[in-house]
């Protein structure tokens, strides 16, 4: 609105001011000019009484003379009167016709009048008649030696009309200075209010991220300065808005490319940063708790963990499992001043460790246990055939054959050992080929249907179409297909299914082995590809007609996949079974 901004109230400011003052000074004006004019006229007819009281003394035997005379002398609006006592006046004409003749009885009984005659002193006075509307001013002078006295008198009207024409003179004059005013007072208010009007677009500018707006400077006062302040200020906001963002991107740089996950809570648990390790972690939390509304939570362990850094002020620690995974939980309070105003939590995924620490303590374990069975084996089969506690020939060759099987057993074991190496150090060597994917597969199930049909074990396959031809290692897929089908079967009750699929993905074909077993447990499924797993009692073989395995197929798996530029995961759920996906991207 007009009135609340600024020439609204600069214009309003300076127009009650200078008409308050222009009130007083017509105030002051009227009253004076009214005094002046009543002065004015009382001097001009005091002067008229004396010229006429000159002539009368000149011409006073002669009346006609005298009245001519004086109309000569006085102005044609007032009216003399000379008188000489009560019977003895002369009264001269007056062109006004409201002012009457007065007599001499009026003046006598005056008693202001009356000391023109009596005491032959000068008299001003402004009297009311009844007979007119307005009143009257009389001024009287004495006549020499006491004989009489003049009276000279005139109606109020000249001196109301001339106050009249000076009051309207002055109200013009206050008309025309409130007009000045009002355009000096737009003048100067936007002249004033223009700057302003500029740095308030260039604040909004500013509010909105737009450091570079400049205002104009266009004068050197404080508005000026005002001016030049406003644009160092902006610069000042643009730099360090540019510093503050260099180091927050600084710090998200950071904290995404920390491997260890970092989360920022308030006092009331509210997540305010994380970065990538930390949001998995919120997910595989919100996942394992069937969170459907998209909202995360903080999770129990911090929870519980913030609650004690609030309470105790200090650094703790924890440790927490999820999804197969292990966590060390480090959480720090964050000081506002001398207040806890929330905490920052350092979560380090300590799977990888604890499965290193895993295998190391169970290698030498895994390996003396495989050895073990065998080179004992060896040693009491031996020992029986140099002892001749085998007599005939036949037992002989039975224990022979023994040995001969446990050997081949040691010596598969150190290959495996050796292939897996080698693929580990990275001198694993392909041979590929294109070949059409639908008989290459044919050929692999019929390898193993008749497995599956002394398990009992349903064999299915699904072969997708487009998949007509793919470029791979033949030899070291089949060992892939190889492991995940054999372990598939030995896995499954009787009367289980086995499904091999191949289907079109994107930028590759998928292969996938899903059976219908009793499942990995979730604390191992991180574990499935490392060597020598097969510890798991859900896994363990209860068919002693299979041969042994070693552990170390599906870390050959992975490594054979890794190889082809691929990747392979697992799912799996208790007494439901187990899914192995594998995709190898097409190599032209």
């Amino acid at each position: 609105m007009f009135w609340r901004s600024v020439v609204g109230k600069l214009w309003f400011t300076i127009l009650f001011l200078v008409c308050f003052v222009l009130f007083i000074l017509t105030i002051l004006l009227l009253e004076f000019f009214q005094n002046y004019h009543i002065l004015e006229a009382e001097r001009h007819l005091l002067q008229t009484a004396d010229k006429i009281s000159e002539v009368v003394e000149r011409y006073e035997e002669d009346e006609d003379l005298l009245l001519s005379t004086t109309d000569l002398v006085k102005d044609p609006a007032s009216r003399a009167v000379i008188t000489w006592g009560p019977g003895r006046q002369i009264a001269a004409e007056s062109s006004s016709e409201n002012l009457p003749v007065i007599n001499y009885e009026w003046f006598s009984n005056d008693p202001d009048l009356s000391t023109v005659m009596e005491e032959g002193m000068d008299v001003k006075k402004v009297a009311d008649l009844s007979a007119g509307e307005t009143g009257i001013m009389v001024v009287g002078t004495p006549l020499r030696e006491g004989q009489g006295a003049v009276f000279v008198y005139q109606s109020l009207d000249t001196i109301e009309e001339t106050s009249e024409q000076t009051t309207k003179i002055i109200f013009l004059g206050a008309g025309i200075a409130i007009v000045l005013t009002t355009i000096f007072a737009f003048f100067l208010s936007t002249r004033i209010t223009s700057p302003l009007i500029k740095m308030r677009e260039s604040a909004l500018e500013l509010a909105k991220g737009r450091f570079n707006t400049k205002i104009p400077i266009r004068t050197h006062d404080e508005i000026g300065e005002l001016a030049m302040a406003f644009n160092r200020m902006g610069r000042e906001l643009k730099f360090h808005i540019n510093a503050l963002n260099h180091e927050k991107e600084q710090l998200s740089g950071i904290l995404r490319s920390m491997a260890d996950g970092v989360i920022t809570v308030n006092r009331q648990g509210d997540v305010l940063v994380s970065n990538p390790p930390a949001e998995q972690y919120l997910e595989a939390y919100e996942f394992e708790n069937q969170g459907t509304d998209g909202h995360v939570d903080l999770p129990e362990p911090l929870q519980e963990l913030l609650q004690r850094v609030i309470i105790e002020e200090q650094e703790l620690m924890t440790e927490a499992t999820l999804q197969g995974r292990s966590w060390v939980i480090l959480m720090t309070p964050l000081y506002d001043r001398q207040k806890i105003r929330g905490a920052v939590a350092v979560l380090r995924d300590m799977t990888d460790e604890r499965r290193l620490d895993k295998l190391r303590k169970d290698f030498i374990a895994n390996v003396s246990h495989e050895l073990r069975t065998p080179i004992s084996m060896l040693q009491g089969y031996s020992e029986a055939i140099v002892d001749d506690i085998a007599e005939s020939k036949e037992e002989k060759n039975e224990l022979a054959q023994i040995i001969h099987d446990e050997s081949l057993r040691i010596g598969r074991l150190v290959n495996e050992l050796l292939d897996l190496a080698r693929m580990e150090a990275g001198h694993i060597q392909l041979s590929m080929e294109a070949l059409d994917m639908e008989s290459y597969m044919h050929k692999i199930i019929r390898k193993f249907q008749g497995v599956a049909n002394d398990k009992g074990v349903i064999l299915h396959s699904a072969i997708d179409p487009e998949v007509e031809t793919a470029s791979f290692d033949p030899d070291r897929i089949e060992q892939v297909f190889t492991n995940l089908i054999d372990n598939a079967i030995r896995h499954t009750e009787t009367g289980g299914e086995v499904m091999i699929r191949v289907e079109a993905g994107t930028g590759g074909w998928v292969g996938s082995v899903s059976d219908s077993g009793l499942g990995i447990p979730e604390e191992d499924l991180p574990f499935v590809f490392e060597r020598f797993y097969k510890a798991d009692k859900s896994r363990k073989r209860e068919n002693m007609n299979y041969k042994k395995g070693t552990g170390l197929g599906l870390a050959i798996t992975k490594n054979i996949v890794e190889a082809h530029e691929g990747s392979i995961s697992v799912h799996s759920r208790l007494k439901e079974g187990t899914t192995f996906t594998f995709k190898i991207p097409y190599h032209q």
